[in-house]
């Protein structure tokens, strides 16, 4: 295709949304036929080529793009970093490689069109990590090509994901410390703020609920900003709390910090636990002491990589959310209470 010329300039051009350009450019239902032959003659005079406008469609290029917001990634020692790389992992073993494009604020809140996608340097595209309900939408309905997610979902979007599953894997941290004891118990994270904190958040009020526990809004406790920066101070005081269920590991060690300045020790005077087993690499911190719940970072990418490369393929696959479990790793930052 043309670099530069997008849905968005076809629709322009024609008067029409981007969907409507979708539907007529890849023969799905939608658009009248009056309409769809309009969009696909203005398409082919901006140099926009695709399978369904007569010309055969391009060759495959054995690439895949992989899409991450650029506060998200920190290399190796972050856990998106750590899962990108497992995604290339997975993409080498089946004989793709994996291109990095880091997502800009600016370029999400505007929409913009990936630049991977612009150049036609890709056979389908990843999506890592919590994306505006919006971007989402302009990717799903505006690419030509497989689009898959990892670990993201949005409700009221119907698009192929793979995420972990953080609303069973809190539950089950949370009955884990109920069954040792303790009863008033918070949860540390701003469910504001992604998809997958909100989850986690339900899963341990779930736990809470099952067990004869009232809920009390004070036990909640944000640990980030509405943009998804961490705190480097979450807890001022304990309170009457006996523990926490944070909803990662990197919060955790946080809140196990600011404990311990106040003078209490973890496990002997409260307990925390964690969710990913994850902590940066180099920084510091013990990550054999949380206890938490282990996310399969090697599934979640595998399944992703081979369901977007079966849709690739026009192969039948698995549409939808699919949910990577894990488990609890049991390490030093519990003690039963009974």
């Amino acid at each position: 295709m043309a670099k530069g010329v997008t849905l968005a300039d076809i629709a322009a051009k024609v008067g029409v949304s981007n969907v409507a350009v979708s539907k007529a450019l890849s023969g799905k239902p939608g658009v009248s036929e009056e309409l769809r032959g309009r969009i696909k003659q203005v398409a082919e005079q901006m140099g926009y080529i695709s399978g369904s406008s007569g010309r055969s469609a391009p060759a495959a290029t054995g690439n895949i793009g992989v899409i991450m917001p650029e506060n998200y990634y920190g290399y190796s020692v972050s856990f998106y970093g750590q899962l990108y790389e497992k995604v290339v992992r997975a993409l080498y073993d089946n004989h793709y490689y994996g291109i990095l494009e880091l997502l800009k604020k600016e370029d999400e809140q505007e929409n913009n069109t990936p630049k991977v996608l612009q150049d036609g340097k890709v056979d389908g595209l990843i999506l890592v990590g919590q994306l505006g309900e919006t971007y989402i939408d302009a990717i799903v309905s505006q690419s030509m090509l497989p689009v898959f997610f990892l670990d993201t979902y949005m409700p009221s979007i119907a698009f192929d994901t793979v995420i972990s599953d953080g609303y069973y894997g809190t539950y089950l941290l949370t009955d884990y410390l109920i069954r040792r004891g303790h009863k008033r118990i918070g949860y540390v994270g701003n469910i504001d703020a992604t998809s997958s904190i909100a989850d986690r958040f339900w899963g341990y009020r779930k736990a809470l609920r099952e067990n004869g526990i009232d809920y009390r809004e004070e036990w909640e406790i944000s640990d980030r900003s509405k943009y998804g920066k961490t705190h480097d101070k979450i807890l001022t005081e304990k309170g009457d709390l006996d523990a926490y269920v944070c909803n990662c590991d990197f919060t955790a060690n946080i809140l196990i910090q600011n404990l311990e300045d106040m003078g209490y020790s973890v496990p002997d005077d409260v307990s925390v636990v964690g969710f990913d087993d994850f902590l940066p690499i180099g920084m510091g911190m013990d990550p054999g002491r949380i206890t938490s719940y282990s996310v399969d970072l090697e599934r979640m990418a595998e399944t992703c990589v081979t369901s977007l490369i079966k849709k690739i393929r026009h192969e039948k696959y698995v549409e939808g959310v699919q949910i990577i479990t894990g488990r609890i790793v049991e390490k030093k930052t519990v003690q039963s209470r009974i």
